[in-house]
């Protein structure tokens, strides 16, 4: 196995990375378009459009979302196939250690094989399918609609802005604490694993409840900070809203933007709360996804040798 997770992502397929690559460019470039058209269709209605001009707009609209709604659907089957042939890859390595030496490996190294076979290979090939593509749209969408606000009304965006700054700071430091508890519940379902296999341990029932509890404790951590996360970011969001309708309200009593701008900014930030959602969920399991790999990599590398040891 590669000694990093890039070089696992890259031994996957670096033509259908590229591929994923050009689909979400293409993706986020398309979505900007529905923010405009909606602007126009609610200046036009309140300004006295002819019908006949909004219709034509709810059209195109609709073909839009059509687009964008289809081409999303490409992206994510695309993404799983990716996924679950790294999944298969990951699992058929271990399996393959296994079948080479079936009588060189101990009950311990059993128990660690079937833990990352049934369990842990699933969320590191999982995350291939999505490692690059992934930011590129996401933040690829937030920036399209950051400038295209900027442009609407330069002081308006400052609203929007004003939202992701507490958070990029927020996520790095729960997300670390986050890692240290997954190592942790990873290390503790092994020694379940191994514990299952070895049944040589007069103390077994024991030590498995008490590894049962710690998994619990573990998990209830993970959720809590996580959780608390999500409080917070949603909490931003909510006072990102408060300010574009008091400075955009503002604005359009005295006459300085269009109601059509402020419609545009509120779902804006509708439509970039989305992709830093899907962003900060993606830097989660990078961080994670690392972890799991780095141990993957050394039990398999464990096994192994301890399988030419004996071998030899």
């Amino acid at each position: 196995m590669p000694r990093r997770l890039s070089g696992f992502i890259s031994m996957m397929g670096r033509g259908h990375q590229a591929m994923l690559v050009l689909l979400s460019v293409f993706l986020f470039a398309v979505g900007i378009l529905p923010l405009e058209v909606q602007r126009r269709i609610v200046n036009g209605a309140t300004q006295g459009a002819a019908l006949n001009t909004i219709l034509v707009l709810v059209l195109a609209y609709l073909a839009l979302v059509l687009s964008e709604g289809g081409i999303k659907l490409v992206l994510n089957v695309y993404r799983g196939w990716i996924g679950e042939v790294s999944i298969r890859w990951l699992r058929m390595a271990v399996i393959d250690t296994r079948e080479r030496h079936p009588d060189d490996l101990t009950t311990l190294a059993e128990g660690v094989e079937m833990s990352i076979v049934l369990a842990e290979a699933e969320p590191v090939g999982g995350f291939v399918g999505t490692s690059i593509s992934e930011p590129i749209l996401q933040a690829g969408i937030l920036l399209a609609v950051g400038s295209y606000m900027i442009y609407l009304q330069p002081l308006l965006a400052l609203a929007v802005i004003a939202v992701f700054v507490p958070q990029s700071v927020l996520v790095p430091v729960l997300q670390g604490l986050i890692n240290q508890r997954v190592k942790t519940k990873i290390t503790v379902m092994r020694h379940l694993s191994e514990e299952m296999v070895d049944h040589t341990s007069p103390n077994s029932p024991k030590h498995q409840a008490a590894r049962v509890q710690r998994l619990f404790s573990t998990n209830m951590s993970i959720y809590k900070l996580k959780y608390a996360l999500n409080f917070l970011m949603n909490l931003m969001f909510q006072l990102g809203f408060a300010g574009i309708f008091a400075l955009g309200g503002y604005y359009v009593i005295t006459g300085k933007i269009e109601i059509g701008t402020v419609v545009a900014f509120i779902a804006g930030l509708n439509k970039v709360s989305d992709p830093w959602g899907a962003l900060v969920d993606w830097y989660r399991d990078l961080k994670v996804t690392q972890v799991k790999y780095e141990l993957i990599r050394d039990a398999s590398t464990a096994n192994a040798s301890q399988a030419n040891i004996q071998a030899n």
